[in-house]
């Protein structure tokens, strides 16, 4: 055998080694992404018991009180139009005329839960807040990321 050819199955070796790490570091990488899904899932369920169920000690609403059908569609409830929320998180951070500043999806639900529901919001960094955030998210799955758009 021509000392290139030993070389060359050198170098093949070496590579196939490299690749049986990677993809043994890959399938633990999928191990973990699975992994990951149940405490997910479990944030996206708890955010959507909230946004149903909760009244944050306001006036007795919920989120839903405005924003029907778990926030999917938009609404008219005595007579005042709602967006859907199946956007949400795409559109965010966006600028807010009202507040003259750019705000996050956490300012958002803060300010609804404050000012719309007249309660005590999650607290930033919150689980409480996590999970909604996680909720408002999984709504706007497939949709396009479009920072400073309405509503739909």
């Amino acid at each position: 055998m021509s000392r290139v050819s030993a070389a060359r199955r050198g170098r093949f070796a070496r590579l196939g080694a490299v690749m049986a790490i990677a993809v043994v570091a890959g399938l633990g990488a999928t191990s973990s992404a699975h992994a990951a899904a149940g405490p997910l899932a479990q944030a996206i369920a708890d955010g959507k018991h909230m946004f149903i169920h909760d009244t944050f000690g306001g006036r007795g609403m919920t989120c839903e009180s405005c924003h029907r059908a778990a926030g999917m569609g938009p609404t008219v409830v005595h007579g005042r139009h709602f967006p859907s929320l199946a956007n949400a998180a795409a559109i965010f951070p966006r600028y807010n005329p009202r507040a003259h500043k750019v705000i996050t999806l956490e300012d958002q639900i803060r300010g609804c839960v404050a000012r719309g529901l007249g309660g005590k919001p999650p607290a930033g960094g919150s689980k409480a807040m996590a999970d909604m955030v996680a909720y408002l998210t999984s709504l706007s799955q497939g949709k396009p990321i479009a920072m400073g758009a309405k509503p739909r």
